[in-house]
């Protein structure tokens, strides 16, 4: 029998959006004309295929049949059950979570960082969460995560009732490493990828038999378009493990839109020390101490 869905415990009435970010919450209490504005959806979208590593045209779009090689995105699908998943999300929700910006709510295990100043501080992380322990060890088990060693877990709680969405944004590079790990729980969704560098994708005409013709061979580039005007698609399944590194990691923003949020969503974000805080670099000392720290898996969220 199938494990019962986890929902959320309440949905909030207050919001932490600041600036220009806003949620449900906050633009039905203000109401009228808002100053602020959302984020335009880019021209031209394309689906990323998992099984090829190609990103493809939309149907009825103008690149309908026409694709690009999309390094760095690996999706292990199925990581955990439906009896893991459940467990997971209802010790989650013995603990509190934090209001967070455009309608999202968080809990954070990791150090207290100032990403603008590069400091941080240890004081008060205890480690990841005991139920992570498992999750950690099973990543172990895939060859591009084999000696992976997470150093911060943020787990993130969106829900269409409170408008929940993340904008477009690449992640830290100070602290955090090559590879972001991230788990999806309880609803599928997309992931929405996207690209501010002048310049163009060159793309070829995807051969009949697509996808699995792109596997055997790839023809010649004749088509281009604008790297601003791409949005690249990224489908995760429930219970899905996404790795991104590389270009996906580095080059190409990520983002979740509040229309691909139809069902309470959460996702378990892990992160690995950047080379300054591994051996060899000039933090390492502190890096040794953080992993100490989070390996432990005593924490509770910050």
């Amino acid at each position: 029998m199938a494990a019962a869905v986890v929902a959320a415990p309440e949905v909030l009435r207050e919001c932490g959006c600041k600036g220009v970010r806003t949620c449900l919450i906050c633009e039905r209490q203000r109401g009228g004309d808002p100053p602020w504005q959302h984020s335009p959806q880019k021209t031209h979208r394309f689906i990323y295929y998992t099984d090829t590593g190609w990103a493809v045209g939309a149907e009825e779009s103008d690149f309908e049949g026409w694709a690009f090689p999309f390094s760095g995105v690996t999706l292990l699908e199925d990581f955990v059950t439906r009896e893991e998943e459940t467990e997971m999300v209802q010790l989650m929700d013995r603990e509190p979570w934090k209001v967070s910006q455009s309608g999202r709510r968080k809990q954070d295990y990791g150090p207290k960082v100032n990403f603008r100043k590069q400091k941080l501080k240890t004081a008060g992380f205890q480690g990841l969460p005991s139920f992570s322990r498992e999750v950690v060890r099973r990543m172990s088990l895939y060859p591009i995560l084999e000696d992976f060693r997470p150093v911060e877990q943020c787990n993130l709680d969106y829900c269409p009732e409170r408008g929940s969405a993340i904008d477009p944004h690449l992640d830290d590079t100070w602290l955090w490493g090559e590879r972001l790990v991230s788990l999806n729980l309880l609803s599928p969704t997309v992931l929405s990828m996207s690209r501010e560098a002048p310049g163009s994708l060159l793309l070829c005409l995807a051969p009949s038999g697509f996808p699995e013709a792109l596997v055997e061979g790839v023809m010649a580039p004749s088509r281009s378009v604008l790297c601003q005007e791409v949005e690249v698609a990224i489908p995760l399944p429930r219970r899905s493990l996404l790795v991104l590194t590389g270009s996906a990691r580095h080059q190409w923003k990520h983002a979740i839109h509040r229309r691909h949020i139809e069902a309470r969503r959460v996702c378990v974000t892990f992160r690995e020390l950047s080379a300054e805080f591994c051996p060899g670099g000039k933090q390492q000392e502190l890096g040794q101490e953080l992993l100490q720290i989070s390996l432990s898996f005593q924490g509770r969220p910050m």
